[in-house]
Parts: C-alpha cells; structure tokens; sequence
C-alpha cells in the first residue's frame, strides 16, 4: 500500500485531469428556515451553506477513479465515478497539504468567475494539534507537545490563514479539530491527553481567532451522540466550547459544531439501537437539540452540521457504539444538503472521504489500534488515511440513497 506522503505527490500529477465538479446543497426546507448566507463570495453571514455547492475536492475523486473505478465492475464502476463528484471535505492533516488550500480556492474563483450556479464553496477540516486524536494510536499526527508542538501548530495556522486571505471573494467552510475537545471531556484520564490539555485549549483558541476571516464560517467539532451525548458529559462539554469561544474573544465568524465526523450514527433513528446502552441521545438529532439550549446558555452559537458519509445503514453492526474503525456493513450517506428538517441544523455533509482507512488491522504495526481488529471491524485493513478498497465497495454497495 501505498504512503500517504506518495499518495499526496501522485496526486498532483492527476489534477490536472481530474475536474472538481461541485454538488449542490440545496435550499433549506420549510421546517428548517435558516438566514440567507451572503448570495457573492467573500462574506460569509448565517447558514454558509445556504444556495451554495461544495467542492468536490480534486484529491478524493483521483482517489476514487484511479484506484476504485478501475477495480470495479459494472454497474459499480459506473456508480463509483458519481462517488468522485459529490462535495467533500478536504482533510488539512500535515502542514504538507496547507498549500492546497490555494490550489483548490482558486480553481473554486474560476468556477465561479464563470458562472457557476449556485457558487461553489470551499470546505476544509483543520486537524494538526499536537498529540492528535490523543487517545487513539492510529491517527497520531507529525506534531508533539514535547517538541515546540504548539508552536509548530500556530505556524500551521498562520499558513492556512495567509492561504484563505489571498482568495477573499471565495467563501470557505472550517471544521475545527475532530476529536480535539472531546477527548479533553472523557479521556484526560489518559496520559497523552492529560498532557495535551493545555495545547488543545491554546491550539483550537488560537484557531478561531486567526481564521475569524470575513469569508470563512467556523464550525468545531463535538464527536458525537455516543461520546459526549451522555448526561455526565453534554454538561462540562458545552462548558468547555463556551469557555473557549469566549477566550477567543467570541469571534463572529465560529457558526457553530460539528457531529458524527467519521462516524456512523444515525441522524433520526425510530428507536435506540441496542449498541446505545441506554443513552437518551442516541441520534445524531436528539444530541443536537440536547446540546443547543446548554450552548446558547453558555454564549456560544448553537448551529450545527453533521457528517453523514458513511451512515447509511441503521442499526450499524457495531458491537459497541465506541467502535469506531472500519466499521462493517456501513454504506454512504445522504449526500450533502440543507434540507435537514432541522432548524437547529445547517446541513448533512460529507468530512469523512470514504474508502480512506481509519487504521490497520495488523497488530505488528507501529499505530495499530485495538479497535481496528475487533469482530466488527472490515479485514485486513491498511494503514490510517490509505486507500482501502473493500471498505469503499462496502459503502458503495450499501449506499442509501443508492448511487
């Protein structure tokens, strides 16, 4: 398999030939009103989604159409290449891919200059904390507190910053740090997250008040119904995001947070899975109405987006809802929209580029993770953030809607 790092240069060679087409996100429904985003780029007021299509981003789909298209046969060849084109995050996880954001903002203003209807945002998940994902091995990143980590991560910032600023009429989407400040709500009884405390605070603050640009909205992450859905925690996590945005200054442009990033929790479920061991919250919409009056108490702007790549099938086959790698039987979700039902919620959208593997299955490797060779977990599985091909013909299989 493989690296990430030749993944990425191979990439470069393939932008060329692979056009980035956007997918509308529709106009929020009758039951979800939401206040108009800015109609032109550069001002990025209420719901960012709102009469825009986000990016298809360049580096999924040469994913997709050379490594899954090919290994396809009919129809799912076929259906895979529609796979390529639906709007999907772009993952900034080493200071490597920053310059990205350049390459794809203004392929975005030329899109847009032309005439695309409706505009094309763009939409990016910053994650490069110092001792990331801080209680899991499979996603530990190029930064350590140890070593100038936070340092390293406000020049990370500043790049992505100096990124942005020089596209100003093109409006882009932040999602904040997945995992980040959950795992300082549950998991500080771990020693890597205890020491990561500190830097996570100053990292994700420093993050909203450098990025609080005119035509960004700012979403942070808040794991999902299965984490801090709980009563013991919606409390002290709502606490903790209050607590930061004020230090921050309480910047305009933090719209809200963001769930169920690469995971697989329902949105709307009729009734609690079994694998939800009793938590009231057990969708993705029961947490967020729970969490939206603890955060309006607290100061902070209760507007949500929810990941929705790979939840498909309800009930997963999760053997235990804090089983989260390379779950089996998953398959795509609703493909990105506005029209939630929600007015509490922006839209579904899709972060987690599916086929891309949450971690190895092979115990001998140096970031394995329990998780990824547990019964419920697809394998053999490659090593996080490469391609794994039989997981991203499981989600397309079981794709709901179907492709």
């Amino acid at each position: 398999m493989a690296s990430i790092a030749s993944a990425f240069v191979a990439f470069t060679a393939l932008f060329a030939a692979v056009q980035a087409t956007p997918v509308a996100t529709g106009v929020a429904s009758a039951a979800a009103p939401a206040r108009s985003a800015a109609t032109t780029g550069g001002s990025t007021v209420g719901n960012p989604f709102t009469g825009k299509q986000i990016y298809a981003n360049p580096y999924y789909a040469s994913e997709v159409l050379s490594l899954a298209v090919p290994s396809l046969s009919a129809p799912y060849n076929t259906k895979a290449s529609s796979v390529a084109e639906v709007g999907t995050f772009a993952w900034l996880d080493s200071a490597a891919k920053v310059p990205t954001i350049g390459t794809y903002l203004a392929d975005i203003e030329k899109k847009n200059t032309a005439g695309a209807s409706p505009p094309i945002i763009g939409a990016f998940v910053v994650y490069d904390l110092p001792n990331r994902d801080c209680a899991a091995a499979a996603s530990n990143g190029e930064y350590s507190v140890a070593n100038n980590g936070l340092q390293n991560y406000q020049t990370y910032i500043n790049n992505i910053k100096t990124q942005i600023q020089a596209y100003p009429n093109v409006d882009v989407v932040l999602l904040i740090e997945p995992d980040s400040l959950a795992n300082l709500v549950t998991n500080l009884n771990v020693a890597n997250c205890s020491a990561a405390e500190a830097d996570y605070k100053a990292g994700v603050t420093y993050a909203m008040q450098q990025l609080n640009l005119p035509n960004v909205a700012m979403y942070l992450d808040a794991g999902h119904a299965g984490w801090l859905g709980w009563s013991a925690n919606i409390g002290p996590a709502a606490q903790l995001f209050g607590q930061l945005y004020t230090a921050a200054g309480s910047p305009s442009q933090v719209r809200g947070l963001a769930t169920n990033v690469a995971n697989y929790n329902a949105w709307s479920i009729s009734s609690a899975p079994s694998y939800t061991s009793g938590d009231s919250n057990y969708d993705e919409q029961l947490y967020v109405n729970a969490l939206a009056p603890l955060l309006t108490q607290q100061g902070f702007p209760a507007h949500f987006i929810t990941d929705t790549s790979r939840n498909g099938v309800q009930p997963t086959k999760q053997q235990a809802w804090g089983d989260w790698c390379n779950v089996i039987g998953t398959g795509f979700g609703v493909r990105p929209t506005t029209n939630t039902g929600n007015a509490l919620e922006d839209a579904f959208v899709w972060v987690k580029p599916g086929g891309e593997c949450d971690g190895t299955s092979d115990t001998s490797a140096a970031r394995y993770d329990y998780h990824c060779g547990l019964s419920d977990a697809l394998q053999p599985s490659p090593e996080a953030g490469t391609w794994f091909q039989a997981y991203f013909a499981q989600l397309l299989e079981n794709a709901n809607p179907s492709f």
